[in-house]
């Protein structure tokens, strides 16, 4: 549980320059502070007088979350706790609020940013899919036959081909890589969340009873109800900068509950014996298949056709006397 933190000289200084501590903690191996200011140029004063690393620049910023009456959750490692804690890493903060507004501030962090930023959003709802109000969500292409060697590289290929749709795109679009319902799947990229993973993820809305089917199911009961359910999940992707992004991202909930997700196709050629003119007409067909299949793979990611073909006549297993 979060221990309140000591008071004491920052909040007379914060008071001068017109900011207000809302709330101290200390919270594993962080200090975390809730603020609230009056004006930007005080609360940017205060922080850099605390400690706080505040980018050149972030004033303006900071102004327009204040006119929106904001709040500001700043956190410092706290070195000797994380030592008592036994951690060499930092641990990740979850923070829980309730606003009517369905947003995620992100300009802040473009300030200081030495390049593009990717950020993934994953949503949890009651209705279905989530996508962006003030930028484009466009799907990520799926359902695509690729050359089986990208089985060996898939992590290359999936960075280079979403660099390709950021691309294209001129970094103006959310994409959105996953949607799902919970109840069910087919086929499964994962299984799905059980009841206990879902509420500590901030789902506060299950009923135990209603979604497991069985009255006497614990409140840690997998999740598995036969036909849809109360949880649809999101995955958005996004690579932003500050010029491309000028606007913190605003989402809506839709009730689209169409179950989506990147596909992509590696068929084996066929290396068993022929024995019919089906056979034969397919291992005629296949160089065309397998030419296809590269073009497709460039077309998505960029890479040089050349270099495509040279990988894939590596992998190729030896050529058939029937081919």
């Amino acid at each position: 549980m979060a221990a309140p933190a000591g008071a004491g000289a920052p909040q007379e200084r914060a008071k001068k320059l017109g900011v207000t501590i809302e709330a101290t903690y200390t919270v594993g191996e962080y200090d975390i502070l809730i603020l609230s200011a009056k004006e930007s140029t005080g609360l940017e004063q205060w922080l850099k007088e605390s400690g706080y690393r505040i980018p050149a620049g972030a004033s303006s910023v900071l102004g327009s979350y204040l006119k929106q009456q904001m709040r500001f959750f700043v956190a410092k490692v706290n070195i000797k706790e994380q030592a008592k804690l036994g951690f060499t890493y930092l641990r990740p903060l979850q923070v829980s609020y309730a606003s009517p507004k369905f947003m995620l501030p992100i300009r802040l962090g473009t300030v200081n940013a030495n390049g593009p930023q990717d950020l993934f959003v994953f949503a949890l709802t009651r209705k279905g899919r989530v996508e962006t109000t003030n930028y484009r969500t466009v799907r990520l292409p799926t359902g695509v036959d690729l050359p089986v060697n990208v089985k060996q590289e898939f992590p290359a290929f999936y960075k280079a081909m979403f660099t390709e749709q950021v691309k294209r795109e001129d970094m103006r679009a959310v994409f959105l890589e996953y949607a799902w319902d919970m109840g069910w799947c087919d086929p499964c990229a994962a299984d799905p969340l059980s009841n206990d993973q879902l509420k500590k993820l901030g789902v506060s809305w299950l009923d135990p009873q209603a979604i497991s089917g069985n009255p006497a199911a614990p409140p840690q009961a997998p999740f598995r109800p036969s036909q849809g359910s109360a949880v649809f999940v999101t995955r958005l992707h996004v690579r932003y900068d500050r010029e491309h992004f000028p606007e913190d991202l605003v989402f809506q909930e839709t009730g689209d509950k169409t179950n989506f997700q990147g596909r992509y196709v590696m068929m084996h050629p066929w290396r068993g014996p022929i024995t019919n003119e089906r056979g034969r007409q397919y291992v005629k067909t296949l160089p065309a298949r397998i030419e296809q299949e590269n073009q497709n793979l460039a077309k998505m990611t960029g890479w040089p056709i050349e270099d495509i073909r040279a990988k894939v006549a590596k992998y190729a297993p030896p050529k058939r006397k029937d081919q």
